[in-house]
């Protein structure tokens, strides 16, 4: 029989040094629920800091009772044993909304999330357990490791509370869909964007919620006390979220290229056949060779014909 685990309020010490504010609750229904309705009421302003760095507010829970991942999927966690994390951070609008671009900002929350968890296992001295086992993302929001599910992200955006009073409550919805912020109205340069963040650190093979997910003790040695994982690597995604998104938001078409280069070194799809599962239903089958400059995927189907893919479910075959 396996022994239900108890939740406790998360301990991170690291973290609060670096994050402009930390809310950390044994359980919640749903960080990224929580960090939205927090920032539309105003309980989380994420104020201009007065040296000019990025302001992160980070929301931290043990258990989630409604874990979300993208297009409605439910995220199954364990108490003490997976980070369900969400970081809010200020973003200009005109880079939000925009469609060219904004697509990065899932990619650069991926990157930032492989940084720390390969940053805090260097500092610890942990090591993987075979040479081939090491990190990857598989488009568009998931953390893998030697071909399997280790974490997910998601990322929604909020309105400011001056302006999701014109436009009804703050809108929350994927990073890529700007319906609800450009039909509101124009009261401020910046939104919001929560990216939620959940990583499966020291679950066993017996917990593991489906046959496709890993966690990372299942890999590596070494590796130190889930406590001080999930802390260092808090600590490591609030500022890599600082320095990845101040250098994008300075230079986002030049950085997005640089971004571009950098996901073929981490892309897990690339040079695989996968298949593309839509929302209406439909599906895809063909090789991913890569992004394109927007951060879509690029499916080479068996005719020759390339084609681009913005939002679906991507599974290898």
């Amino acid at each position: 029989m396996m022994i239900a685990l108890k939740a406790a309020t998360p301990q991170l010490p690291k973290t609060k040094a670096v994050a402009d504010q930390v809310i950390a609750l044994d359980e919640v229904g749903s960080t990224n629920a929580l960090a939205a309705q927090m920032v539309g009421s105003g309980a989380m302003p994420l104020h201009k800091r007065d040296d000019g760095a990025m302001a992160v507010a980070v929301v931290a829970a043990d258990r989630q009772t409604a874990g979300r991942g993208r297009n409605g999927h439910r995220w199954v966690s364990q108490p003490g044993r997976c980070s369900t994390i969400s970081y809010a951070v200020r973003v200009p609008r005109a880079i939000a909304t925009d469609s060219s671009i904004n697509g990065w900002l899932q990619m650069i929350a991926g990157l930032v999330t492989l940084d720390a968890l390969n940053g805090m296992m260097r500092e610890y001295g942990a090591v993987p357990n075979q040479p081939d086992c090491f990190l990857e993302l598989k488009w568009p929001n998931d953390v893998f490791c030697h071909g399997l599910k280790m974490g997910g992200l998601l990322s929604e955006l909020v309105l400011l509370p001056a302006e999701s009073e014109t436009a009804e409550g703050a809108a929350a919805g994927n990073v890529g869909d700007t319906g609800d912020v450009n039909d509101a109205a124009d009261a401020g340069d910046d939104v919001v964007i929560v990216f939620g963040v959940g990583l499966n650190l020291a679950l066993g093979a017996c917990r593991l919620p489906t046959p496709n997910s890993t966690s990372l003790q299942l890999h590596a040695a070494g590796l130190p006390s889930f406590d001080e994982m999930r802390d260092d690597v808090a600590c490591r995604q609030v500022e890599g979220f600082r320095e990845r998104l101040t250098k994008f938001f300075a230079d986002p078409h030049g950085q997005a290229e640089a971004l571009r280069e950098e996901m073929k070194t981490v892309c897990w799809a690339r040079g695989r056949q996968v298949e593309a599962h839509f929302t209406d239903g439909s599906t895809l089958t063909g090789e991913a060779i890569g992004l394109t400059e927007d951060a879509s995927l690029i499916l080479r189907t068996d005719d020759g014909v390339e084609h681009t893919v913005r939002t679906a479910d991507v599974g290898v075959l």
